[in-house]
């Protein structure tokens, strides 16, 4: 059985192009892995114990600005705070990504699906 969440769509400062100081993107940093701990505990997922976690990620931009290439760099928040929520290394991920058209705002859609 499948969980999925919805995310703020990834902002450019968590890109590994955008040059910051690390004082300034840590807080970033810090409150999109949270909110994607507590979107996940609010899921409920169920994963198993071991083996791979399929997981996808559907990109809805909010503009068509952005490169699609560069937008999985920007999930790393995300990734380590819903494996803080299921309690796993975020090494077990086998992760896909989908690119929807932009919506007002942009979203991330993560799907949390069995262990392969």
């Amino acid at each position: 059985m499948s969980a999925q969440i919805v995310l703020p769509f990834p902002p450019a400062t968590l890109s590994g192009h955008h040059n910051v100081h690390w004082r300034v993107l840590q807080p970033v940093k810090k409150k999109h892995r949270e909110w994607a701990r507590l979107a996940t505990l609010a899921a409920l997922p169920k994963v198993a114990e071991k083996g791979d976690i399929r997981v996808i990620a559907a990109f809805y931009p909010p503009d068509n600005r952005g490169d699609r290439v560069n937008y999985p760099n920007r999930m790393k928040p995300y990734w380590d705070g819903i494996a803080d929520a299921l309690g796993v290394n975020d090494r077990r991920f086998l992760p896909s990504y989908l690119f929807g058209e932009p919506v007002k705002g942009g979203s991330c859609v993560v799907t949390i699906g069995e262990a392969a």
